[in-house]
């Protein structure tokens, strides 16, 4: 089941206790979140730790940039057993679109997406140059990172992403490995 924006910002008022799980990396959590999210990465998904973050509450809403991590977070959480779980459509950008309230980092790092954009952009630039100057079978340099891109898009996960995610400038202060050691909000 989903749940959009205005919905859930009009049921958090009313009082609803939803606990608000963010499946997006520590440093995405960390670049804009909606106030009171838990970060809990896919990658290291838990679903006992969700089952006590929901506790008597109204159930979890699964949270992510867009709603594709989040919808592939509710399947595996459905699958281990966790119930009334809800996928907030558009994740993060519909919320921030709709004027809700968010988070941000007052950080000076590229968003995570960005440096994403800006490695892939100029690795097929290089490949497709290197194709056309040097040898022809360098095209397969932006033909790989183009199905990467088809297979990010599709699937949500972006093996690039999580790379990036662990380096240095990108590494958040405090950032868990799950919710009970991390604070809300």
């Amino acid at each position: 089941m989903n749940i959009d924006s205005r919905q859930l910002a009009h049921d958090l008022a009313a009082g609803r206790a939803f606990a608000l799980i963010d499946v997006r990396t520590p440093v995405e959590h960390a670049e804009i979140r909606i106030s009171g999210s838990y970060s809990m990465p896919l990658d290291r998904l838990d679903p006992e730790e969700v089952k006590s973050v929901s506790g008597a509450g109204d159930g979890c809403v699964l949270i992510c940039l867009s709603g594709k991590r989040a919808e592939e977070a509710r399947r595996r959480l459905e699958a281990a057993g966790v119930a009334n779980l809800r996928v907030l459509e558009g994740g993060v950008t519909a919320w921030n679109q709709a004027g809700l309230p968010v988070e941000k980092s007052p950080r000076r790092v590229l968003p995570l997406i960005r440096q994403v954009q800006l490695i892939l952009g100029l690795l097929a630039m290089t490949g497709s140059i290197l194709a056309l100057t040097v040898h022809p079978n360098l095209a397969i340099i932006p033909a790989v990172l183009g199905g990467g891109l088809a297979i990010a898009g599709a699937t949500g996960w972006c093996g690039l992403a999580m790379l990036l995610s662990k380096m240095p400038w990108n590494r958040v202060d405090g950032a868990c490995s799950g919710v009970r050691s991390c604070s809300i909000g």
